[in-house]
């Protein structure tokens, strides 16, 4: 391994003081309820109104802001979203009465949680598309309150109309213009105008991350979202204007994000540089890209597309791009990522918007451990067991005999009370 382009080393010494800050506004809004929501509202976004929920008409006048055009584009994303979501429901199933000892029968069922709310981030760009990633989902799962809230616009006081349309296809049923780390205190903890819910899913700042972590126990979460990444695995035949694309779009995101490529070809590495260069030039997104780039960005020679699959486990990538001839043979060599884009037409950008799958994907390596968001997120497998007099003559001596064990002697006696 031959690291021919390398990141900047990063400083976490600021770590702690942001823990500190998103602790006092948690507490705030605790104490302080509405109060604290309008007046961060104010602080953070210039955002000066006293009511945080989001009406009909606001919606309404919100349809006639975007092109119709990009309407029926939405409801398109929307409709293969909502399509795959179903599909992956349909594998997760109740199960019924399985008797693992006579007359003991177990089983589970399948259950939505009752609210959520979807963080839709502001910031830089209006990233509707999450709006219908973390939405639909949820409603196919069966919640039956799903909220969503999201930063107002600075220019207009209200969210961008592209993110209410968006959340109105997708079927939200309360939207609240409130954002930050004061937005997941008020969905935890509940204030005046805020009703609380049972889970918070999407993406944010570092603010908004850090609260969810702080906030974890209060509300359930989906995981904890960092920086956004890519990784792109190629052979020497791979397309340099494709992958130079790609690692550009993903850092255009912030200037925290980040492109990873690891590529068997010196030359392709070069290619992949030089496009890159090329690319930047008339990019809208320039500043942010380029800083991305220069100090987050890598470019990884190996010897082997083995070697590269056992360095992307180790980084765990947010999306994984595969551009290789013996696809199958690759993938059965990767275990960890959030998703997975395999050839070279299968762009992140396909699966950020329009494909199906979720982009509401683990990033920091959090892919070691669990996958994207998706509607299973949304729903709990609660066990159930029933047992009959004949399952407590199979069971019960064991039962009171292993309480004894432990010293529960109460555990023993409810065991041995229904022996006779």
């Amino acid at each position: 391994m031959k690291f021919l382009k390398s990141p900047v080393k990063k400083d976490y010494s600021t770590q702690y003081s942001l823990e500190e800050k998103v602790k006092n506004i948690i507490d705030d809004v605790k104490t302080n309820g509405d109060e604290a929501l309008i007046k961060y509202n104010f602080q953070f976004d210039g955002n000066d109104r006293k009511l945080l929920s989001i009406s009909k008409d606001e919606i309404d006048s919100a349809y006639e802001k975007v092109d119709k055009t990009l309407i029926e584009f939405i409801k398109a994303a929307a409709s293969n979203i909502k399509k795959f979501a179903e599909k992956q429901k349909e594998c997760i199933k109740p199960l019924d009465d399985f008797e693992t000892s006579p007359g003991v029968f177990l089983g589970h069922r399948i259950l939505p949680v009752s609210s959520c709310c979807c963080y839709v981030p502001g910031g830089g760009y209006p990233l509707y598309s999450t709006a219908l990633m973390l939405a639909i989902p949820a409603k196919v799962a069966g919640v039956k309150r799903v909220v969503a809230c999201s930063p107002a616009s600075k220019e207009t006081g209200s969210i961008s109309p592209y993110t209410l349309v968006a959340m109105d296809i997708a079927g939200v049923d309360e939207i609240y213009c409130v954002g930050g780390a004061h937005a997941v205190a008020a969905f935890s903890y509940g204030t005046s105008q805020i009703k609380p819910v049972d889970m918070i899913v999407g993406p944010g700042n570092q603010y908004v991350a850090e609260a969810k972590r702080q906030c974890y126990g209060q509300v359930g979460i989906d995981f904890i979202a960092g920086p956004s990444e890519v990784l792109i695995i190629s052979e020497e035949k791979g397309n340099p204007s494709y992958i130079a694309a790609d690692l550009l779009a993903q850092c255009e995101h912030d200037r925290q994000s980040k492109g990873i490529f690891i590529t068997t070809s010196n030359k392709l590495a070069q290619d992949v540089s030089v496009e890159i260069e090329r690319q930047l030039n008339g990019l809208e997104t320039r500043d942010i890209a380029e800083y991305a780039w220069e100090n987050n960005g890598e470019i990884i020679l190996v010897s082997s597309i083995e070697e590269a699959c056992r360095i992307s486990d180790e980084y765990a990538p947010e999306h994984l791009e595969i551009h290789v001839e013996d696809e199958d043979r690759t993938i059965s060599m990767l275990n960890n990522y959030g998703s997975l884009f395999i050839g070279e037409y299968a762009a992140e950008v396909f699966g950020d918007y329009i494909s199906g799958t979720n982009h509401t994907l683990p990033t920091i390596r959090a892919s070691r451990y669990t996958g994207g968001l998706y509607v299973g997120n949304f729903l709990k497998v609660c066990s159930y067991q029933k047992i009959n007099k004949k399952g407590v003559d199979s069971i019960g001596k064991a039962a009171e005999a292993l309480a004894l064990g432990e010293g529960l002697y109460a555990h023993a006696k409810a065991a041995r009370i229904r022996l006779g």
